[in-house]
């Protein structure tokens, strides 16, 4: 905290820590519940003919997208100090595609804000490297102008990030790295006996939940890092605060005012946005105005244009 907050603001967030909401975590808990509770009750309308397939799907969507930011909460130390426990809680793939684990992996190695955006540093990085982009083909250059403008990154990003998780774990197993393989094989597991239990219990076809609710699932998700992350020279100029409202605040659990979480990945989600409003101007002007006004002004402004170039412009001085 002292390198990037003065005395003053350092006191400030360490009294966030002593109220009751801080040490229960209750608004996490209660999170939890709501998305555990709201799947399996949407399933078991679904089953009992209350709700039909076709209107149960967008609470399903929006349920699994949920669920995705619930885990990132998850690996970030909340809402217990038992990481085996916060482990067990976000492990059900109920949007099928990436183990909480690797996520958990690749996603601490993107909290290093030094290399944030680096290609073939940053896991989670929306660039490709200036020597790679030249060797690529027309038609993935397209694909790559199109995944980052905000309908591209609905519709191609999720197979494109499953495309890109699969083929880095294949690298690893050519390269002899075995140590993720039972963590693959569980995943696997859990996610077949998903499938069978929805089908089975629910009557939802196994591939219509595939298709029709974690793929656009995933991509409601991705629509929150489309440009969350820019090439600058500054590593916190490379991290945006959106200001959204408070329906996508919800979704994904405030990481909106992103520059705010990384500079305090242990801060819980509720306490995120006071975080920010104490310091709001000091924050905006830390993140060199890379502030956006709500995903509706991404929409409005990258509905079909790219955020910013693909390749990145640094390159392999990205870190300097």
């Amino acid at each position: 905290m002292a390198e990037y907050f003065d005395t003053d603001h350092a006191r400030e967030i360490a009294a966030l820590g002593k109220g009751f909401a801080a040490r229960t975590e209750w608004p996490t808990w209660l999170v939890i519940v709501a998305i555990y509770g709201g799947w399996f009750g949407v399933l078991l309308l679904v089953r009992t003919g209350a709700l039909s397939l076709a209107a149960a799907t967008p609470w399903l969507v929006v349920l699994c997208a949920w669920h995705m930011s619930l885990q990132h909460e998850l690996l970030h130390g909340h809402p217990t100090r038992l990481g085996w426990l916060n482990t067990a809680l976000g492990w059900p793939p109920l949007a099928i595609w990436f183990p909480f684990a690797v996520y958990r992996e690749s996603h601490m190695a993107h909290h290093r804000d030094e290399a944030l955006t680096v290609p073939g540093i940053d896991p989670e990085t929306n660039y490709v490297g200036p020597a790679q982009w030249a060797c690529l083909p027309r038609w993935r250059r397209v694909l790559w102008h199109a995944h980052k403008s905000f309908v591209g990154r609905v519709v191609i990003g999720p197979p494109m990030s499953v495309a890109a998780t699969l083929a880095g774990a294949g690298r690893a197993w050519r390269n002899g790295d075995w140590r993720q393989v039972p963590t693959w094989l569980a995943h696997g597991a859990a996610v077949v006996l998903l499938l069978c239990w929805i089908q089975r219990y629910a009557g939802v076809p196994w591939w219509y939940y595939l298709v029709a609710v974690t793929w656009p699932a995933l991509g409601l998700a991705m629509v929150r890092s489309l440009y969350e992350h820019r090439a600058a020279s500054h590593p916190k100029a490379r991290i945006a605060i959106n200001e959204a409202g408070i329906v996508m605040r919800l979704l994904y659990l405030n990481n909106n005012y992103h520059l705010v979480h990384h500079d305090l990945p242990r801060l819980p989600w509720f306490q995120l946005p006071r975080a920010y409003r104490m310091r709001r101007d000091d924050y905006r002007e830390k993140c060199g105005g890379f502030v956006i006004d709500g995903y509706t002004a991404l929409l409005r402004r990258y509905a079909w244009r790219a955020t910013d170039a693909p390749a990145h412009p640094f390159g392999d001085n990205a870190m300097s």
